[in-house]
């Protein structure tokens, strides 16, 4: 007993186009191509752009048909001969190669296509037609190997390159633009992709209602291929005929009587009924995207028929436009454009997608969609606020009352003559400085800024306001590095600290004591550097250059060794 095959091919490949005139939606394409074959203008490249499905790999391959035919008229293959079939069905052709550009996509293999295409055509009659699918997988440098044999390519040798994205290509290898020949093809329309289906069920032998093929074709969004795999799809469900509730329940659809009833509840205002709504639709089966999608275009559908009842922008069928129109009457066309454009904010931000939980999120955006107030238009506003209803609002502004002359100010008084003769006034006496404040420290160690108003290694002069730099002064016969000026006296010292440092006395500012306070007397003084040993500079001791080297130690009780004073203060002072 002889069984059926279990296998049978798709659709899509089974009723590709053979010809030119077979394309579908391209009437800017196909005639531009057959006048070039016909006239013997053929290019060397061609770069077929579009969206998925709308033939632009079908094209290149009627394009290779055309070029190889030998029976070929007007620029039309003959579709039947054996070099057509091989070409058509995509198999073994030495002339016509079709590479999958997303695997092989490297510059190894664009070296290796630039190798074979040069060599010639089988015979002088043909011609070679490499076809490359996806060519916007190719990376940066494949363009650059393949740069110069687009530029100047052999004879009878000819490039076609098959793209969704030629932005990449622009961004990427830009001059390969400038080599081709762009060719941009079009989405299809539902009317003609509906038309197309009807030829294929008439072929098998399949009887289809009219609505479920618009349908199929409007879930397509103008891609044959995708209308033919999803009508494939719904003659596996059932293969006698072709109904809309099976299309609805294949495709996952959600019913027009759905939506009319979501416009009913946004029309009453029920927000309550929100909830309900949604629960049963999910309970249904339904997926919230689908939903959302669908209710995009109802709610488009409304806008242009509430706009233009008569309007042919809309497809629908007429049971389905007369219910359509008697719910866009009970909205407002400001309402749905409202509605519109949050519906659009929604989808373009992504929430339903990325949320755990899109139930929550269907249903607070329906929430939002039902609350909206309508709008009030500015003739109803006038009218309530008590404005003559006959009397329309003028939309221009009161002309503006004339500009009032500036008044002319009299010109101010001119100055009296200053009498020279007069002597000039003195001018105002300063303010005493207050008596409370704390005498300012005379002076810092070298390299540290002094007090306000004192210079470094100086005094101040109150009464002239300057700072004075004293002569440099000695300490025990030697000049004391990098000390200017007398040493302060010791004791109460305002906001710093004393320390002698290798013979001299160095005053810094004290960090815990704010300035302006007065300071501790007789601290400790410590050496805050470390001691260094002093070397003899003419012999090898390390004492043995010091001045005190042969002196005896001194007796208890006696201040002699004491270390060296400043100048001008006493060592009674000093030692105290």
């Amino acid at each position: 007993m002889a069984h059926e095959p279990l296998y049978r091919t798709a659709l899509a490949r089974t009723y590709r186009p053979r010809g030119f005139s077979e394309l579908i939606g391209q009437d800017h394409i196909a005639p531009t191509l057959k006048a070039a074959i016909e006239s013997g203008r053929v290019g060397h490249a061609y770069l077929f752009c579009g969206p998925r499905g709308v033939g632009k790999t079908t094209t290149a391959r009627i394009l290779a048909m055309a070029l190889n035919c030998p029976d070929r008229s007007a620029g039309e293959p003959c579709g039947t001969c054996p070099s057509c079939e091989r070409i058509w069905s995509g198999g073994a052709s030495l002339d016509v190669v079709e590479i999958d550009a997303a695997s092989h996509r490297g510059v190894e293999d664009a070296r290796d296509l630039r190798r074979r295409a040069a060599y010639a055509p089988t015979s002088e009659e043909r011609y070679k037609i490499y076809i490359l699918d996806e060519a916007h997988m190719l990376t940066r440098d494949a363009w650059n190997a393949l740069l110069k044999i687009l530029e100047e390519p052999p004879p009878r040798v000819i490039f076609a390159f098959a793209t969704t994205e030629p932005q990449k290509i622009e961004r990427g290898a830009a001059p390969v633009m400038s080599r081709c020949q762009r060719f941009d093809f079009r989405r299809v329309s539902v009317q003609d992709i509906a038309s197309r289906m009807e030829t294929v069920l008439e072929a098998e032998g399949i009887p289809a209602e009219p609505g479920a093929l618009r349908a199929i074709a409007r879930r397509a969004e103008g891609g044959v291929r995708d209308a033919l795999s999803s009508l494939d799809q719904v003659l596996s469900f059932r293969g006698d005929a072709v109904e809309l509730a099976d299309v609805r329940r294949m495709l996952g659809l959600v019913d027009e009587d759905r939506y009319l009833a979501f416009f009913e509840i946004a029309a009453n205002g029920d927000r309550a009924g929100v909830f309900a709504f949604v629960q049963d639709l999910l309970d249904d089966g339904h997926d919230p995207a689908e939903f959302l999608r669908g209710l995009g275009d109802a709610l488009r559908t409304l806008l242009v028929l509430r706009l233009d009842p008569e309007a042919e922008a809309v497809e629908l069928l007429p049971e389905s436009r007369e219910r359509f129109l008697a719910a866009a009457g009970a909205l407002v066309p400001a309402d749905l454009l409202r509605m519109l454009a949050a519906l659009s904010e929604f989808e373009a931000s992504g929430m339903l997608h990325r949320s755990s939980q899109p139930r929550i999120q269907l249903e607070v955006l329906l929430l939002r969609l039902v609350r909206m107030e309508s709008t009030v238009g500015l003739e109803e506003l006038l009218a309530a606020l008590g404005a003559p209803a006959g009397e329309a609002p003028s939309r221009t502004r009161a002309p503006k009352p004339p500009r009032r002359e500036r008044e002319k100010r009299p010109p101010p008084p001119a100055a009296a003559p200053a009498d020279r003769s007069s002597p000039p006034e003195p001018p105002p006496p300063e303010p005493p400085p207050p008596e409370s404040s704390p005498p300012e420290s005379s002076g810092g160690a070298r390299g540290s800024p002094g007090p306000r108003g004192v210079g470094r290694g100086g005094r101040r002069d109150a009464g002239a306001g300057r700072n004075v730099r004293p002569g440099p002064a000695r300490h025990g016969g030697r000049r004391s590095r990098g000390w200017r000026g007398p040493a302060p006296r010791p004791g109460r010292i305002a906001g710093g600290t004393r320390e002698a440092v290798q013979g001299r006395v160095a005053f810094r500012p004290s960090a815990r004591e704010p300035r302006g306070t007065p300071g501790v007397a007789d601290r400790e003084v410590r050496d805050r550097r470390p001691q260094r040993r002093p070397h003899d500079r003419r012999g090898s001791g390390p004492v043995a250059g010091r001045a005190d080297a042969g002196r005896k130690p001194a007796a208890p009780g006696s201040r002699e060794g004491t270390r060296p004073h400043p100048e001008g203060v006493g060592e009674s002072e000093w030692t105290a």
